[in-house]
Parts: C-alpha cells; sequence; structure tokens
C-alpha cells in the first residue's frame, strides 16, 4: 500500500476529468468524405461507417490504424461474496486467473482469433473488498488507488483496450453500483451472474438493496458509489478508462460489471464515456437498463454473460472489419465504376 501522503486520491481523478480530451473532428470529417467516395451507395455499410468515425476521432489519426489492441482483464475478490450471492466461491477468482495465464479461458481464444494482446491484472486476490453490507467496500485510498493501477493498462503503442473483469460476486457489486448511481428498485439491477436463480437469487437482490440503504447518504457523488459498493477491479476499469482517455485510446467495454464501472464515470461527467463503445449487450437484465442510461448502443447481442472481455474481444472483429472496408475499398475512380447520379 503506497504511503498515505503519495497515495493517489478522488481529487487526482476528477482533476483528470477536467482535462479529458476531446475527438479529433478533422480525422472524422476525413473518414465522412472518403465514405462517400467508395465504391457503395450512401450509408450502405450502416453502422459500421459510424464505428470508423467514431474510431478515427477518438485516435486522432487518418487513416485509422488499428493493428496493436489489448484485451486486459482486471481480477479482484469481494467480501460480498461471503453472503452466499453466487454459484461460485470466491477461490474460483484465482483459479481462473490461472487459466488465463494457461491459455485455457474462452478470452484466450477469442485474443488468439482477433490477434489481440492479452494482460491479465490481479488486484490483491488474497485481499477482497469489505463485504459492503456491514462497512464500505474500500477506502479512498483503496479505491483510488486501484484506479491508479488501472492506468497502467493504457501503454503506449496500443491502438484500442478491451476491457473484461474477473471477480467472483462482482455482478452483485455491479448492481449495487447501479442501483447507488441510478436508483429504482435492487431487483432491477440484479441478475443470475454466474448463474444463481431461486433463494440465491432473492438473497442476492436483498444483499444489493441493504448495501445500497445502508450507505445512502454518501451516494451522491459517483466515486463514493465506487468505494462503497464497489470492487477493487471495477475501480482498475474505471481507471483504464479514464487514463486510456487521456492517452487517446479507444476503448470497447465488455458487459454489465465492466459497464457498471464505467457508468461511475459517466455520472461524474456526462462526456467520459465519448471514447467508449459497449461491446455487447449482457444476459444480465441489468445490462440493457444501464447502456439505456449512460446512452450507449451496443454492437453485439449473442446472449452472453461471461465476462473476462469475451464480449469487447468479438466486437473487436467487427471494428476491424468497419475499419478495412473503410482504408481497403477503391472509391468509384479508382475502380472505373460510374458514381451515383446527381
Amino acid at each position: 500500500m503506497a504511503e498515505e501522503d503519495t497515495a493517489a486520491t478522488f481529487d487526482e481523478m476528477r482533476a483528470l476529468l477536467a482535462a479529458m480530451p476531446e475527438p479529433d473532428e478533422a480525422a472524422r470529417e476525413k473518414v465522412v468524405a472518403r465514405e462517400s467516395l467508395l465504391t457503395k451507395p450512401a450509408g450502405a455499410l450502416g453502422r459500421l461507417e459510424t464505428l470508423t468515425e467514431w474510431f478515427a476521432s477518438w485516435q486522432g489519426r487518418y487513416p485509422p490504424q488499428l493493428e496493436h489492441p489489448r484485451v486486459a482483464v482486471f481480477a479482484a475478490n469481494h467480501g460480498v461474496a461471503g453472503q452466499g450471492v453466487s454459484a461460485y466461491p470466491s477461490s474460483v477468482t484465482a483459479q481462473m486467473v490461472a487459466n488465463f495465464q494457461a491459455g485455457g479461458a474462452a478470452i484466450n481464444q477469442l485474443c488468439l482469433m482477433q490477434d489481440a494482446d492479452l494482460r491479465v491484472y490481479e488486484l490483491a486476490l488474497d485481499h477482497p473488498t469489505q463485504d459492503f453490507t456491514q462497512a464500505p467496500a474500500a477506502s479512498e485510498t483503496e479505491c483510488a488507488g486501484a484506479m491508479a493501477y488501472g492506468m497502467m493498462a493504457v501503454e503506449d503503442g496500443i491502438d484500442l483496450l478491451c476491457l473484461g473483469e474477473m471477480g467472483i460476486g462482482n455482478t452483485t457489486s455491479a448492481a449495487a453500483i447501479c442501483h447507488g448511481l441510478f436508483g429504482g428498485l435492487a431487483a432491477d439491477w440484479v441478475g443470475s451472474g454466474t448463474g444463481v436463480k431461486g433463494e440465491v437469487l432473492q438473497r442476492k437482490t436483498e444483499v444489493v438493496a441493504e448495501g445500497v440503504a445502508r450507505h445512502k447518504k454518501m451516494l451522491d457523488d459517483p466515486f463514493e458509489v465506487l468505494r462503497h459498493l464497489g470492487g477493487h477491479e471495477l475501480s482498475a476499469l474505471a481507471g483504464a478508462i479514464l487514463a486510456a482517455r487521456i492517452a487517446r485510446v479507444p476503448v470497447i467495454l465488455d458487459g454489465y460489471a465492466c459497464t457498471a464501472a464505467a457508468a461511475v464515470l459517466h455520472q461524474a461527467d456526462h462526456r467520459a464515456l465519448d471514447h467508449c463503445l459497449v461491446g455487447h449487450l449482457s444476459a444480465e437484465p441489468g445490462h440493457g437498463r444501464l447502456v439505456e442510461a449512460i446512452g450507449k448502443q451496443p454492437i453485439l447481442d449473442l446472449g452472453m454473460r461471461l465476462g473476462e472481455a469475451s464480449g469487447a474481444a468479438l466486437a473487436l472483429g467487427v471494428l476491424r472489419a468497419a475499419i478495412s472496408c473503410h482504408v481497403g475499398m477503391a472509391t468509384f475512380q479508382q475502380a472505373r465504376i460510374d458514381g451515383p447520379a446527381n
């Protein structure tokens, strides 16, 4: 743990939010100009065209380049898992990290297919957060420190950051964060997670409601929502998203837990996720409400709820396709094809 006088603080995170760069409109306009010349009817590639505009504007480069994507998975444990809210014990977090490192998880296969660099970041697996039904999940020093740790995933030379997580109990924290940020009922935000149902699902809902009620007086500040109800890996995700914005690295978010971490930044500043896409719509019922609340349209909807950046890695393929079409297609003039009639 860092010394108190050198520890990261929420004020430092707020200062970074205030310094966020805006999109490069010149790069976006160059995409639009070339799209009008390509051998296809105007708008025929649909959302692929707007994805290319988005990517170029945040990368700040024309032509856009996607050669060095990174997939970053943050892993941590949650004290609230002791409330029996998951189908799996907390020991599975470390076991899955070992599986990632051995190449045996779904995300390993997807990264191989996408030629993406996979990095797995462990956050003190032997020291879970506090059970948020009993106490704040973390101190400000711990929470801001995890955010600072997450920022290390944004290194020079990467073109895109795909983000995901692993942590038994983290859909409970994600639901609590969403309930704390956006209100409604706990049941609006709670889903099956690792596959719980019946009495366990009901207990999970009760735990989320209990945690939000306990910390209600502290939930006016989104960073305090993250501190009181979140997890170390969720804080790290928020930090990685913020660092990517400062470095002009576009981001693809994974599913429910990842988007919940991102929503903290959105509630702090509604522009904070403009450089982010949501890779897929999770089967978790709260994810649909969440992406609507933050004004995002997921790229894919495959009924997935795996986590570990799997949906983000799949969406990477769609983004690659968009950029390849834009950069590689011939213009009407190059192909000697008659353009549209005026």
